[in-house]
C-alpha cells in the first residue's frame, strides 16, 4: 500500500505569504489538481502543514477543494494532520506524514507543484522497492518535494530534527537512495513541466506558458 502527502502552511514569503495550494491553474486551485492526480494511487491521502493547518484549511474555498474532486465518493481517505515538530519547515512536514502513512512508501509533494501526472508519480513509486528514497534530479538539483520516502527515513529524519539540520535535500545521504535522471523523467514529459513549482509570482506568470506545454 503506498499513501500521499501535500505538503500546505509553508509562509511562502516571497510570494506575500499567500496560500499557494488555492493558487489557480487552468481553472481550478493547484490543491484539487494535486487531489485529483493523487486519488487514483493511492488509499491514504494526507493533507500536511504547520499547527493551525486543520483550521486553515477548512476555510470555504479549501474545504470544497479538499472533499470535491472528482473521486470524492470512492476515492482515498483523506487527512488533515498538523506537523508533530513545529517550526521545522518541509522536514518537519516529512516527518509527521511518515509518521502518520498507512503505507510503506510515501509520496511527499509541495502544495505549489501543479503539473505532476498520475503515470509520473506511479513510477515513482514503483521504483521504492530498491531504495528509502526516489528523488526527481534536473539541472536545477533534487527535488526533494515530489519524492517517494519510504518508512525507513522516518528515524534518520526524526535526529535531523532533534540535532536542528533542517535541510530535506541532505536526507539522501542518510539512506539508500534512487536518483531519478532528466532522460527518465522525460519518458513521462517536460521536467520543466512536471516539476514547475510557485515560489514568485513571477513564478506563477510563468505557468501560462507551460500549460500547453506538455511534451
Amino acid at each position: 500500500m503506498h499513501s500521499a502527502a501535500i505538503l500546505t502552511g509553508g509562509q511562502a514569503t516571497r510570494f506575500g505569504g499567500r496560500d499557494k495550494s488555492a493558487l489557480m491553474v487552468d481553472g481550478r486551485t493547484i490543491l484539487d489538481r494535486q487531489i485529483a492526480t493523487l486519488a487514483p494511487l493511492t488509499d491514504d491521502l494526507l493533507i500536511v502543514g504547520g499547527p493551525h493547518v486543520a483550521h486553515d484549511l477548512w476555510s470555504p474555498h479549501v474545504a470544497h477543494d479538499l472533499w470535491s474532486c472528482d473521486r470524492s465518493a470512492t476515492g482515498p481517505a483523506r487527512r488533515v494532520i498538523p506537523d508533530i515538530v513545529p517550526g521545522c519547515g518541509p522536514l518537519g512536514g516529512l516527518h509527521a506524514a511518515l509518521t502518520e502513512a498507512r503505507g510503506d512508501a510515501l509520496f511527499l509533494i509541495a502544495c505549489d507543484m501543479p503539473f505532476v501526472t498520475p503515470a509520473f508519480v506511479a513510477h515513482l513509486l514503483s521504483l521504492a522497492g530498491d531504495a528509502d528514497i526516489v528523488v526527481p534530479q534536473s539541472e536545477h538539483g533534487y527535488h526533494p518535494l515530489c519524492a517517494v520516502y519510504t518508512r525507513a527515513c522516518l528515524e534518520p529524519v526524526a535526529a535531523r530534527l532533534a540535532n536542528r539540520r533542517l535541510k530535506i535535500r541532505d536526507l539522501v545521504t542518510d539512506v539508500r537512495t534512487r536518483v531519478v535522471a532528466v532522460e527518465e523523467i522525460r519518458r513521462f514529459g517536460s521536467p520543466d513541466r512536471l516539476l514547475a513549482n510557485v515560489n514568485t509570482p513571477a513564478e506563477y506568470a510563468d505557468l501560462e506558458a507551460l500549460q500547453g506545454h506538455k511534451q
